[in-house]
């Protein structure tokens, strides 16, 4: 594993000392954890141009009742595994 050094603010260090300190871990474990989970977050960019493609796509679709289709995409299921 590769090794960096980093300058951070006093105030950060500090919070991430004091998460290790909770979870009795390392540093090193509490910014791996935390740069893991930053690497999941998406853009807010990327998903409000998502969200106006989803509304685009959907735009003429109606109304409907999401729950009536999911109880028939359940049921379909259940009919295509009773014939399995």
């Amino acid at each position: 594993m590769a090794e960096v050094v980093v300058s951070i603010p006093d105030e950060l260090l500090e919070e991430i000392d004091a998460e290790a300190a909770r979870k009795a871990t390392t540093r090193a474990a509490v910014l791996r954890m935390r740069l893991s989970q930053g690497r999941l977050r998406r853009d807010p960019e990327v998903i409000g141009a998502a969200i106006a493609r989803a509304e685009e796509l959907f735009r003429d679709a109606g109304p409907f009742d999401s729950t009536e289709l999911v109880r028939a995409d359940r049921d379909w299921r259940d009919e295509r595994d009773k014939r399995r």
